[in-house]
């Protein structure tokens, strides 16, 4: 039809025009940083190499490490207050791991992070915002949409890929699938976690402790579920509109410095 042949008419226009922007935006100084990073990476061996190509992991994990560790620390300390206050004694670091707080206050920062990352990503699949570094483009084609079973006959693709079938149709949603089991997994901690908080708390004011589907009937269960998610789906909206128009230099989450305002991907 004449609709489906402009349509097509646009994608080959748009394609060719982001082959020409991205080989202009990858010579120069685009070319000469990726030649100090290779020089770099050619001089490094060993847990050296290890490290500068694994850098982005092992800074988050480490951040990670750090405020896990205040978290432990400052939430004990926190919950041994409480404890003296209703008379009861206060615990070391390894108790306080075990305890039903320190259960809840974590998974249910972990079950927020991973829906935010898992509906994301999904979204992704099937909604635009143009000019956004965290979309797809509409116009221009993207490797993401490509058919694996193309590729089926490349040696240098994912095992799934050359094997086909069931494998390949749970490797094609397999970042969506963990994120979605990580997910349920602290949602099920969170839920364990915060009966066990409420429990203690009602044992210490004369209450009935509350089984775990019962804390799920509670408003605190879903506050605290509510309170986390619209956060994160703040982040998450602040951090797509705002790549259409800022930029980060050096950033694979930002849209190059140069690049337009409705020019769309990263």
């Amino acid at each position: 039809s004449d609709a489906l042949h402009e349509a097509r008419t646009t994608v080959d226009r748009a394609a060719e025009r982001a082959r020409d922007e991205e080989r202009e935006r990858t010579a120069g100084s685009a070319t000469r940083a990726a030649v100090r990073r290779a020089a770099a990476l050619r001089g490094r061996s060993g847990m050296r190499r290890f490290a500068f190509e694994n850098g982005l992991a092992l800074a988050a994990t480490a951040l990670f490490l750090v405020s896990f560790a205040g978290q432990v620390l400052t939430g004990r300390a926190v919950y041994n207050d409480d404890q003296r206050e209703h008379g009861g004694a206060p615990v070391g670091v390894v108790e306080y791991l075990g305890t039903g707080a320190f259960l809840e206050a974590t998974t249910e920062n972990w079950e927020s992070e991973f829906l935010q990352m898992g509906v994301f990503v999904l979204l992704t699949v099937f909604l635009y915002q143009r000019g956004s570094s965290e979309s797809k483009g509409i116009e221009e084609p993207e490797a993401v949409d490509q058919r694996p079973e193309e590729a089926r006959g490349d040696p240098e693709a994912p095992w799934p890929v050359r094997r086909g079938g069931v494998a390949l149709a749970l490797y094609k949603h397999s970042l969506s699938l963990a994120l979605v089991l990580l997910f349920a997994v602290s949602f099920a901690l969170h839920a364990v976690g915060g009966a066990a908080e409420y429990s203690e708390e009602q044992r210490q004011h004369g209450g009935e402790p509350v089984s775990v589907l019962g804390y799920l009937a509670t408003s605190r269960f879903w506050f605290e579920s509510f309170q986390n998610w619209q956060s994160e789906f703040l982040s998450v909206a602040v951090l797509v509109l705002l790549s259409i128009w800022l930029r980060e230099q050096g950033s694979p989450q930002s849209k190059p410095v140069a690049a337009g305002y409705d020019e769309t991907g990263g």
